[in-house]
């Protein structure tokens, strides 16, 4: 099965309308997203009824901060997010407002697809745990998560996307030019960010799997329009636009 993963989008519509068509013409047959669909972007509503269509979701830290209690989120980001629960809590038609909170309430931790696991964080905390690149120098930390998964576990949650391998390693996409064979009997992938990279590459990624083919998909989008319209809304702070055009 040929399936498109994505991460992380935060409310940035113009990042996710790039990405939709760019799997469009990639003839997926589902579309996976590992949560964080909003939070910090100006348009929680628009990118949540876009990802209610999809295959299959699971939650992210700020997803589950919109329904719930945010935890560890930085000031700039608590603010966000209550004005990104605010926006999802209203609507023109109640009714829209109602199947949108029920979505994110609804949402799972993990899900396994015999043995392939998809979560945000990581498999040990699919919430709210981060795994850097810089963690392969844990040894600790990466044999324990390693331990927890018979395969494959597709992530996110840092925005920045590469292969961890059991041998301690972290590949990142430009290593490979992108594509490669998951030969490893273990891996855990990060798919990268949708509408937020941090990884000094602005542009939207992706990942398509097609077992064993892996290939990370770097897509342009309208910077301007999404960092427009962040500034013109006072509950987000203007350095969440300005990292957009960093990838940072």
């Amino acid at each position: 099965m040929r399936t498109a993963i994505i991460s992380d989008i935060h409310g940035n519509l113009e990042a996710l309308h790039a990405v939709l068509k760019d799997i469009k013409a990639q003839k997926v047959d589902r579309i996976v997203c590992l949560g964080d669909i909003i939070g910090y972007g100006p348009n929680p509503r628009e990118c949540l009824d876009l990802v209610m269509k999809m295959d299959i979701c699971v939650i992210g830290n700020h997803d589950y901060g919109a329904v719930n209690d945010p935890e560890g989120f930085s000031a700039a980001a608590e603010r966000a997010i209550f004005w990104t629960r605010q926006q999802v809590e209203t609507s023109e038609n109640p009714e829209d407002a109602r199947r949108r909170i029920l979505f994110l309430i609804k949402l799972p931790r993990i899900h396994n697809d015999d043995g392939v696991l998809f979560v945000h964080g990581s498999i040990k905390n699919p919430i709210n745990e981060y795994v850097f690149p810089d963690d392969i120098y844990n040894r600790r930390k990466m044999d324990r998560l390693f331990a927890m998964i018979k395969t494959y576990c597709f992530q996110g949650h840092t925005h920045q996307p590469g292969i961890f391998t059991p041998d301690y390693s972290f590949l990142s996409p430009d290593s490979f030019n992108y594509k490669c064979k998951l030969i490893e009997p273990k891996a855990m992938i990060n798919v990268g960010s949708v509408g937020q990279p941090r990884d000094e590459d602005w542009r939207s990624c992706y990942v398509i799997f097609d077992p064993p083919n892996l290939e990370f998909r770097r897509i342009e989008y309208d910077v301007d329009t999404t960092a427009n319209k962040i500034k013109a809304i006072p509950d987000l702070d203007d350095f969440l636009a300005d990292r957009l055009y960093r990838g940072a």
